[in-house]
């Protein structure tokens, strides 16, 4: 039973699907307004999760030919044919993304449903099927899938979708692709193996290297704006740290570019995120 769990989660990519259900609640947080009931709240995470989890399935099953390919992926289920490909997948994955959508229209409101379900089209249909084996712009655009949550989030709140929500979805979009540029570097020989076109195999390792630090320092100073859109000291001291790390090695992955400092810049922006969502959250709560 253990055994099969782990596998699931792995299969539904659970660990980046907690990140997006606290992208949308860091939406929820940000947006000025009424705070929904608990039971609102509740539901709202569990169908971003939930559809997070349908589109992180739809990847392994339509990726099973490429993660053979690479080292860190070739044994997931779909790959190793642990799990057979066929339309029951295919029907589970429809199912509980159109269950998630439905949850989320009918106890939240519609405009909140549709952000749920973009953000799983945009990770599982625009970057997994259309982009990804076709162009290095791939994450760039595939990255809309965070931003979206944080839209689920403050659509809870406010549809309208006032300025700060706005900025902050901007800001998971500048995010994504320094923080996956990194992961890629660290394992472009896999990418390439597979002939997956992200930037650090299509381009030379100093200025994918640059990339990553161009979009960092964009991203860093973007995330202090909400600032001026009514959140608090909490949100800055979260957002100033975590920048302030994650530019520091942006800068030293810039001057080396190697497998080290890929791999720093991308625990640093995993480090960056979360201070910007749990920050979001707790200066909702004591403001």
């Amino acid at each position: 039973m253990g055994s099969t769990l782990r596998t699931l989660f792995s299969v539904f990519k659970l660990r980046i699907g907690f990140a997006i259900m606290l992208t949308a609640v860091a939406g929820l947080a940000v947006t000025p307004g009424a705070v929904p009931p608990a039971w609102q709240i509740t539901v709202l995470a569990f169908a971003v999760l939930v559809a997070s989890a349908a589109a992180g399935a739809f990847n392994q099953f339509i990726e099973r030919d490429l993660d053979l390919h690479m080292a860190r992926t070739r044994r997931r289920p779909f790959a190793t044919g642990e799990y057979r490909a066929g339309p029951a997948w295919i029907a589970a994955i429809t199912l509980l993304l159109a269950g998630a959508v439905m949850a989320a229209g009918l106890a939240v409101n519609w405009p909140a449903a549709l952000f749920v379900f973009l953000g799983a089209f945009f990770y599982g249909v625009v970057y997994t099927v259309w982009l990804k084996r076709r162009t290095w712009l791939n994450i760039v655009i595939g990255g809309l899938s965070g931003s979206f949550a944080v839209l689920a989030g403050a659509a809870a709140v406010d549809p309208g979708l006032p300025a700060a929500p706005l900025i902050l979805a901007v800001v998971l979009f500048l995010w994504t692709p320094p923080h996956f540029w990194s992961l890629a570097f660290v394992h472009r020989s896999d990418y390439r193996a597979a002939g997956v076109p992200m930037l650090p195999v299509v381009v030379d390792e100093s200025t994918a290297a640059r990339v990553v630090l161009a979009h960092t320092v964009v991203l860093v100073a973007l995330s202090l704006l909400p600032v001026r859109f009514g959140l608090g000291p909490v949100y800055l001291l979260a957002a100033a740290t975590g920048g302030a790390l994650f530019l520091a090695r942006s800068i030293a992955f810039a001057r080396k570019p190697g497998i080290a400092t890929a791999r720093a810049n991308f625990h640093a922006s995993l480090l960056q995120l979360t201070l910007l969502l749990v920050g979001s959250m707790v200066d909702r709560l004591v403001s």
